[in-house]
């Protein structure tokens, strides 16, 4: 029998702009990643989510990243290692607060967009991430790009790390993800998307952009809930994951 982690990235709304379908999505996923007001998010929103994913039973973790509203967090921006620090300590303390507030738990930490993608390479960014989230909560778990730096940084300072593979984006030789930049960014086609999944999860392996099969642990598997058909998509992947005898629970 094979377990895998299924999470989203929500509450990515902002004041009047409404984006995903969160309350939907949340029956399907068994972890939320719940924005803290730089990228996406607002104090309504981070509420909202949060009971939401309380009255569903879904693990609540912290979605921190860059300070960058017109640019949703996918811009790379110049930071510092301490800059990095400070900011993911406010963004989960931010969130930690309504969790608390309304009788939850915090349970995890993955860093959004490009501060995630950028930690997924840079050694100190990522330690400073690493960092971060252990001097908060050393109990909570590291979500991290599978076999990336933000992992070995998670785990070299003490923390429980979670490698997180992604359905719908496509993957380099060196195991990163393709740029969003790129035409072949995203996997559109379902079926594709679904059988990558499951490969990575009972085979331990991708196939990269360059046509070689890349080695790959599947701890939690990413759906982004911002898409068009987002919601079909998380209702579909549990029933494949169901007939192909994987059981879907939270890592943490």
């Amino acid at each position: 029998m094979f377990h895998i982690d299924l999470n989203c990235d929500l509450g990515e709304s902002f004041g009047v702009y409404k984006i995903g379908n969160d309350e939907e999505i949340l029956n399907y996923v068994t972890s939320a990643n719940i924005a803290c007001g730089f990228h996406a998010g607002d104090p309504a929103t981070m509420r909202q989510t949060v009971l939401l994913a309380l009255e569903k039973g879904v693990s609540i973790g912290a979605h921190p990243g860059l300070s960058d509203l017109i640019g949703f967090g996918r811009r790379n921006l110049p930071i510092t290692p301490r800059e990095a620090y400070e900011i993911v300590v406010y963004q989960i303390g931010a969130l930690n607060a309504f969790v608390k507030a309304e009788g939850g738990v915090m349970k995890h930490v993955k860093p959004h967009g490009a501060l995630y993608n950028m930690a997924a390479v840079n050694r100190e960014l990522s330690e400073a991430i690493a960092r971060a989230v252990y001097k908060v909560d050393p109990e909570l778990v590291l979500f991290g790009l599978a076999g990336s730096e933000l992992v070995k940084a998670g785990k070299k300072v003490g923390l429980q790390t979670a490698n997180e593979v992604f359905a719908d984006r496509t993957y380099q030789s060196d195991g990163t993800l393709t740029p969003r930049s790129r035409e072949n960014a995203l996997v559109t086609d379902d079926r594709k998307a679904v059988a990558q999944v499951v490969r990575m999860i009972k085979e331990g392996k991708v196939l990269s952009e360059q046509g070689a099969d890349v080695e790959i642990q599947a701890d939690t598997v990413c759906i982004h809930g911002d898409g068009p058909h987002a919601l079909n998509f998380a209702r579909h992947i549990r029933e494949e994951f169901m007939k192909e005898g994987i059981t879907v629970q939270s890592y943490s």
